[in-house]
């Protein structure tokens, strides 16, 4: 009896640890398969117009005024590698204005640090907040609260999943907000403070795309400043 009970207190004793040493491997996989893609003090990984980015406050910022207008979208371009299937989150606060975060997108001018592809929008009125546009491609995939299907040859299966106007109200313009993007296989989802704002399901194969860089949006227009923190990549 007394080595049963004696047993029974090894067993016992031990058993925490093993449970610690899974959940140390499970949070150690996790961080491994992470990246940052800002540090808060350079943004050296980046590439884009000197005049228009730069960082404050640990923060990468973006900023047009009267004296320094653009006459074409321009972007922030992220130089390392992307996984094919990915979530990314970044914290924004924009100042007015319109801008976005691309996704799978490809380099239309490098010169000019224009891309084209999907769109994770951003503006100050809300009233594009959270949709997915395609820049320089096939415009408005699918509204706030739509989950869309584009099939094979183009056409949109078009649902509603929630009302547009209420999402919106969980989306503060001049304040911080957690913007995180989805995408595995052809699925694309948004999600704004933990809520899903749009999602589309791309079956055209000939205009879809799979891989491509990610970047930070400036738009052509009136002044504006956005603000960008808190930007990872989970593979």
């Amino acid at each position: 009896m007394k080595r049963f009970a004696a047993c029974l207190l090894t067993t016992l004793l031990l058993a925490p640890a093993f449970s610690f040493a899974e959940d140390d491997s499970e949070a150690t996989k996790s961080a491994a398969d992470s990246t940052v893609l800002f540090d808060g003090t350079s943004i050296d990984g980046w590439k884009g117009r000197e005049d228009l980015w730069s960082v404050e406050d640990g923060q990468i910022v973006g900023r047009t005024t009267e004296a320094n207008p653009i006459d074409a979208n321009t972007f922030l371009i992220w130089k390392g590698d992307v996984p094919e299937n990915f979530e990314l989150t970044v914290w924004f606060k924009i100042e007015g204005g319109n801008s976005g975060i691309q996704y799978r997108s490809k380099i239309v001018d490098e010169d000019k640090f224009i891309v084209g592809g999907y769109q994770a929008d951003i503006d100050f009125t809300n009233r594009f907040a959270g949709i997915l546009y395609e820049e320089r491609g096939r415009g408005i995939l699918a509204q706030r609260g739509h989950r869309v299907t584009i099939t094979a040859d183009g056409k949109k299966q078009d649902e509603t999943f929630a009302d547009g106007k209420e999402l919106a109200n969980a989306i503060h313009p001049g304040q911080w907000n957690e913007f995180r993007v989805v995408a595995k296989g052809n699925r694309l989802q948004h999600f704004i403070n933990g809520t899903m704002t749009a999602e589309v399901i791309d079956e055209q194969s000939e205009k879809s795309s799979s891989d491509g860089v990610i970047a930070l949006q400036l738009h052509v227009g009136p002044p504006m400043t956005v603000r960008f923190k808190n930007i990872s990549l989970q593979k």
